[in-house]
């Protein structure tokens, strides 16, 4: 269910890996809240044109953009087609992200540098020509004249995981890429709230996506997944796009520099739960 309290009419969103799992479901969401949304995919356009099609029927407007992230050039055209369509972007959703697993002792450099590539630096790309665009289209808000469209003059939310702060053995470089993100997080958000632009993260648990689909499409995998998350119930990519909708929101506008994990308690230490 949409919440109607947020408001993004007139707003522009680009959300990068959106053609399917929590990126969709982002994008879906935002249209639903009346936001022109940038459907951003890498190489199936036949989803992303599916993603487009459910944000016009909830009510809103966008335009889909293939685009890999890692490239910078690809980026750059993004935010090009953007402002061409739309004239100006409110909020940047930096969820595009892959895994590539291998033991650590056989995982070799081309694995490790994809999952960097396409993590963390395509997350460095986006949001950094995100802010670029939101002190560039905002030369009122410096002369202290209101807003428009929202008290921030942009928002990024950035797509971290509960693998920032847990160890993951057999997922080295997507375990570094996501701290990785956590920690440029942090340090952009310093630099940037003068300007009155918010950067915050999120950081899901087990949430129901292709990605992951052999741990929950088997009960015995799902059963002993449960044992991992305190409140028994693996997550959904709209349990998601509620937390990112509202971190780009006017609601959660004192909130800058955050990371807010959307897990079901994975976080918690649950071995502890019994005295460990």
């Amino acid at each position: 269910m949409i919440d109607s309290s947020l408001k993004f009419k007139g707003q522009t969103v680009i959300v990068t890996g959106s053609s399917s799992g929590i990126g969709q479901a982002c994008a879906i969401y935002f249209g639903g809240l009346g936001a022109n949304v940038v459907v951003n995919y890498h190489s199936n356009k036949e989803e992303a044109n599916e993603t487009l099609k459910q944000i016009k029927n909830g009510g809103g407007d966008g335009i889909i953009v293939k685009a890999d992230v890692s490239k910078e050039e690809d980026v750059l055209s993004m935010f090009e087609q953007t402002i061409k369509k739309f004239g100006r972007l409110d909020v940047m959703v930096s969820n595009a992200g892959l895994q590539v697993d291998s033991p650590f002792l056989e995982m070799t450099t081309k694995q490790w540098q994809k999952v960097i590539d396409v993590n963390l630096t395509g997350q460095f790309i986006c949001i950094r020509e995100a802010a670029k665009q939101f002190v560039k289209q905002a030369p009122d808000e410096y002369k202290g004249k209101a807003i428009n469209t929202s008290r921030a003059i942009g928002k990024i939310v950035m797509m971290s995981s509960v693998h920032d702060v847990i160890p993951w053995a057999g997922h080295v470089n997507y375990a570094a890429s996501k701290g990785g993100v956590s920690m440029m997080m942090k340090s952009v958000s310093q630099e940037l709230a003068p300007y009155k632009i918010r950067v915050n993260s999120i950081s899901p648990g087990a949430i129901q996506t292709a990605i992951n689909k052999a741990v929950w499409s088997k009960q015995e995998s799902l059963k002993e997944l449960m044992n991992l998350i305190p409140y028994r119930r693996i997550g959904t990519a709209e349990d998601v796009a509620k937390a990112v909708a509202w971190l780009a929101s006017d609601e959660s506008d004192y909130v800058n520099g955050e990371t807010l994990y959307i897990d079901g308690g994975m976080t918690l230490y649950p071995e502890f739960a019994d005295n460990g």
